[in-house]
Parts: structure tokens; C-alpha cells; sequence
């Protein structure tokens, strides 16, 4: 009897495949109604996130209170950082109306309160391309111009971390522990490489395998190849 597929065993949801909890408890996002300035407290690394992060505390309500960002380039543990005023400093968190056009910024919302969705990794910043009418364009990573309403907040600078892929892994059990800390798939096999029994691409067979389209209520280790592919035969 044949070994479960890899996607039959990722789908099993066994801990084999699965982030472990801990690597995410440190949850990144900014409160609502933030005033006045905050301090970094402490600089963190997180296992199920690219950039470090940040401790920031801030004062609401006459009480001390503190909430995690993705650290920025070159920020530093005591550093003051602003929250809410109209001045874009590098490390300020800002509305994007108040943040002027060819300003790098990452960590932005989606929707105005969801605490930062887009450009988080490691390095990663979008620039402020134009804005029309209520709407801010931010020129992504991806050099494509995506809007944004000008109430969603965003940080001034470039996330940190932007050079931890110029450090070659060299050796396999170094991208075994990386990879396995954030719950990913590693090394890849090629589909064709592997035994039959394991792969409906299996063996080969020349190595040219005719593209497949699979059915939409195909289960997991049927559904490979062309997935939910926008036409199927010939084109004319």
C-alpha cells in the first residue's frame, strides 16, 4: 500500500505541517485613536515573522499601554516615535492623507482600523504615487498602483530586515530549521521526479507530461496541475 501524497498529508493537518502556535504570539497591529508619541521598549524576533518587531508602548488614558509593529530601518531601542501628528518623520504612524506624495511607507491598512495589512515582510516599503480625489495610490513592492482610502494608516520608512537573504544558508539543516519554524513545505520535489504511487505525475515516464486539468470536487492529491484552470483545449 502506497505512503499518503504530500497533499493528502498537508490536508491531514498534522503538526508536521502546521506553524507551531508560538511562533505567532506576538500579534502586530496598531490600536485605534492613537495619540501623542510613543517608545520603542524593546526590539523582538518573532519565529513566524521575516522582520523583527517592535514593543511600542504609548499613554491612553493616563495608562501606559503597548502594541507590536514590524521594526523599521535603523530604529532603536528608547527611540520616541510619533502617532498621531501631521509631521512624516521616519518611524511616524500616520493617516495616509497626512503623509506626502514619494514618502516610502509599509505596514499599511487595508481599511481604516485593521491594524496593517500590506508590506510587512522583511525590507519590503511602497511609495505614495499620486493622490485623486479620497483616494491614495501606493506603488507596491510589485511596481503595480494599488488605492488605498486616505484613513488607513501606514509606518514613514522601510521595514528592517531587508538583508537577511544575502546570507547564503549553505547547508541543508540550516533551510530545514527555517523552513520548518514557519510551517512551510521544504525541499520541493518536482512532481515527475517522484514514484508513481506518490504523484499522478509520477515517474515521468520521459519527463514531458502532458498538462492536466483537474475537476473542481477533485480531493487533495487528485487536484495538481492546472487548478481551476480559465479555458480548457485548443486555442483557435
Amino acid at each position: 500500500m502506497g505512503k499518503r501524497i504530500i497533499q493528502q498529508a498537508r490536508g491531514h493537518g498534522s503538526g508536521t505541517y502546521r506553524v507551531k502556535r508560538r511562533a505567532f504570539r506576538f500579534k502586530t497591529g496598531y490600536p485605534l485613536n492613537l495619540q501623542g508619541e510613543g517608545q520603542v521598549v524593546k526590539l523582538l524576533n518573532s519565529t513566524g515573522h521575516s522582520a523583527p518587531l517592535a514593543k511600542v508602548s504609548y499613554q491612553k488614558n493616563g495608562k501606559r499601554e503597548c502594541f507590536y509593529i514590524p521594526a523599521f530601518k535603523e530604529m532603536y531601542e528608547g527611540q520616541k516615535i510619533i502617532l498621531d501628528d501631521k509631521e512624516a518623520k521616519i518611524g511616524s504612524v500616520l493617516r495616509l492623507a497626512d503623509i506626502p506624495i514619494k514618502k516610502q511607507v509599509y505596514c499599511v491598512e487595508s481599511k481604516p482600523g485593521d491594524g496593517g495589512v500590506f508590506m510587512k515582510s522583511a525590507g519590503s516599503s511602497g511609495v505614495i504615487s499620486k493622490v485623486v480625489g479620497k483616494k491614495t495610490y501606493i506603488q507596491m513592492p510589485s511596481k503595480k498602483e494599488k488605492a488605498f482610502n486616505q484613513d488607513c494608516r501606514a509606518i514613514v520608512g522601510v521595514a528592517a530586515g531587508s538583508g537577511r537573504l544575502d546570507k547564503p544558508i549553505v547547508k541543508a539543516g540550516r533551510g530545514h530549521y527555517i523552513h520548518k519554524s514557519k510551517g512551510k513545505l521544504w525541499p520541493r520535489t518536482s512532481a515527475v521526479k517522484v514514484n508513481v504511487i506518490d504523484h499522478p505525475f509520477g515517474s515521468g515516464r520521459g519527463k514531458n507530461p502532458k498538462s492536466k486539468i483537474p475537476k473542481r470536487n477533485a480531493p487533495p492529491g487528485r487536484k495538481v496541475g492546472l487548478l481551476r484552470a480559465r479555458r480548457t483545449g485548443k486555442r483557435k
